[in-house]
């Protein structure tokens, strides 16, 4: 469950590592459970949000940065996914707050995005 106080105000790299971090914990429980394969696919989209804004950060070109924010927004939707798959399926009250933050984290990257692509910075 994700518990660090004050999510909003994270920078998102940090947020979204930490956010990595949960999903991880939580596909090992998936993986008790026998959800094995929703376990392999949320881990895979889940973790590579983080790992996809960190390598924009590093991007050399806006074209690059925009490129890697974008593959962000997409895992982070393919995240949201199969959390709402899972939600469907499971009774697991860690469901609902992975979920709120995947969303919270998807708005953020989506507001990244169409800044970068506006010429507004940071």
């Amino acid at each position: 469950m994700i518990t660090y106080q004050n999510k909003s105000q994270l920078p998102i790299k940090e947020r979204s590592f930490k956010f990595a971090v949960e999903i991880v914990k939580f596909c090992n429980h998936l993986k008790e459970l026998k959800q094995y394969e929703i376990s392999n696919q949320l881990i895979r989209s889940g973790t590579s949000i983080g790992a996809n804004l960190r390598e924009a950060s590093n991007g050399y070109t806006k074209k690059d940065f925009i490129y890697k924010v974008s593959i962000a927004q997409k895992e982070a939707d393919e995240t949201i996914y199969w959390l709402e798959i899972l939600n469907e399926i499971l009774n697991e009250n860690e469901i609902d707050s992975l979920l709120k933050e995947a969303i919270q984290l998807l708005k953020i990257i989506k507001t990244i995005k169409l800044n970068a692509i506006n010429g507004k910075e940071k």
